[in-house]
């Protein structure tokens, strides 16, 4: 087998890195309408691969989306419950912006970005209204392919 390699970053490869994620953050948001609206849903989808949130009206209309990978992140570091965290604090920024006094969480998926992603919102002190679960179970589910014989 041999040794595995492991490879590591440089502290100025790491520090360029970082700024270059808090740029993309600072960044100027874009927002479509700008109308004011009472009550929203967040919408946090989080897979093995990536972390996305939506921010909705109560209809369903997106007003504003962003990603771990829209963020900055690339490849596997997208999938990371830190790339979601700031993701999250995006959106925070986001909702701050609109002064949407009620939030509605809606959490979907298996990754591990869920549980950092609603810290964060937690934390940026948004008046949080519920947190619902909606992630798909199956109840018995489809039938199997039949087996196989050689």
């Amino acid at each position: 087998m041999g040794k595995k390699r492991v490879a590591t970053q440089t502290k100025d490869q790491l520090i360029k890195e970082i700024e270059s994620i808090q740029a993309k953050i600072q960044r100027e948001l874009r927002l479509k309408g700008k109308k004011q609206v009472e009550e929203a849903k967040i919408y946090i989808f989080s897979s093995y691969n990536n972390t996305i949130l939506t921010l909705t009206d109560i209809k369903g209309n997106v007003i504003y989306w962003t990603s771990a990978g829209r963020v900055g992140f690339q490849g596997t570091k997208k999938g990371t419950p830190y790339a979601a965290s700031k993701a999250a604090e995006v959106m925070a920024e986001v909702v701050k912006q609109l002064n949407i006094p009620k939030i509605h969480v809606l959490v979907k998926g298996v990754g591990s970005g869920r549980d950092a992603a609603l810290r964060t919102l937690g934390a940026h002190e948004l008046n949080i209204i519920s947190i619902k679960d909606v992630t798909p179970i199956p109840h018995d589910g489809c039938r199997p392919p039949k087996v196989r014989r050689v």
